[in-house]
């Protein structure tokens, strides 16, 4: 399977052909597989080099130029670094743009601390006008993506190695229901479905899909609780507890308990192995339905 990267790179050559609006800026990050997209499109496949702060201008002087700016890098790099150029030159400046990140919060471990990005999503959160996009599968990220280049809006698209076996069909419209049950709701976030379905194979509960997370699908959320009972697991390939006061807000005139599962504030200071920091974050299917069923309690039986 190619990953969601090779994805997004093959799929954003092919509609810089179609498209005279598209434009893609590089941080050196994937400037070879681009490369004969910017030999056919110089003028419109930049490479600014190891300028982060950089990279997010162009793309919003683009922006104001009258392009579609796909922007790509490291989501530390992406998000993180040049967050100031994000928040004024794009938000204050209210143009859009597609940040399209890779690495996730730990895809590379041997890059250390400096490349993982567990807080990404958080941060973004802080902003107003992101639609914020978590592919589950490469073929997710594919559909994600088109939608994303065709708008005007500002959309962060969040690529992981981590990935679900089998995509599902997803509009960048809201959660999807995987399946019902009775005695509880779980959320679970791209790349983590195939985790969690594993964790709650045979709970009696309500299973949703997101791969878009923002704006947060309150009204699915709120219809799933009318069905299942007001316990909700949230599980999130990124820090911990992002989402839970997206899910407070939506059930505001509920009485409920959120639950927030996701990647500690705890640095891992050993490179080890993606699997080893899904491990250690608790985020294996193991641990996920220890914690899942901890809090559901007994009601949660057996489906």
């Amino acid at each position: 399977m190619d990953t969601m990267r090779d994805r997004f790179i093959a799929t954003t050559s092919e509609l810089l052909d179609e498209d005279p609006r598209l434009a893609v800026v590089l941080a050196d990050i994937s400037a070879d597989g681009f490369a004969p997209a910017q030999q056919a499109h110089p003028d419109r496949v930049l490479n600014v080099g190891i300028r982060e702060q950089l990279l997010v201008g162009v793309g919003g002087g683009l922006a104001l130029a009258g392009l579609r700016p796909v922007v790509h890098t490291f989501a530390s790099f992406l998000v993180e670094r040049p967050f100031e150029q994000v928040k004024l030159d794009l938000g204050h400046q209210d143009v859009g743009a597609v940040l399209v990140s890779a690495g996730g919060s730990y895809d590379w471990p041997a890059g250390g601390f400096t490349h993982m990005s567990p807080g990404d999503v958080a941060l973004l959160d802080t902003l107003d006008g992101w639609t914020i996009h978590v592919p589950g599968h490469p073929d997710e990220a594919e559909a994600l993506l088109r939608t994303a280049f065709r708008g005007d809006d500002r959309v962060y698209v969040r690529l992981s190695l981590q990935h679900n076996e089998q995509p599902l069909p997803v509009t960048g419209n809201g959660f999807h229901t995987v399946r019902e049950g009775r005695a509880g709701v779980v959320v679970a976030v791209g790349p983590m479905l195939d985790a969690v379905t594993e964790a709650v194979a045979d709970l009696d509960v309500t299973l949703l899909y997101a791969t878009t997370v923002r704006p947060f699908d309150g009204a699915a959320l709120r219809r799933a609780v009318d069905g299942a009972g007001a316990d909700v697991v949230l599980v999130e390939p990124y820090l911990a507890g992002t989402s839970t006061g997206a899910a407070n807000d939506a059930l505001s005139d509920v009485p409920h308990r959120v639950l927030g599962l996701g990647v500690g504030r705890k640095e891992l200071r050993r490179y080890g192995q993606m699997d080893e920091h899904l491990a250690a974050h608790r985020l294996d299917a193991a641990a996920l339905r220890t914690d899942i069923t901890a809090f559901l309690g007994a009601g949660a039986g057996a489906a």
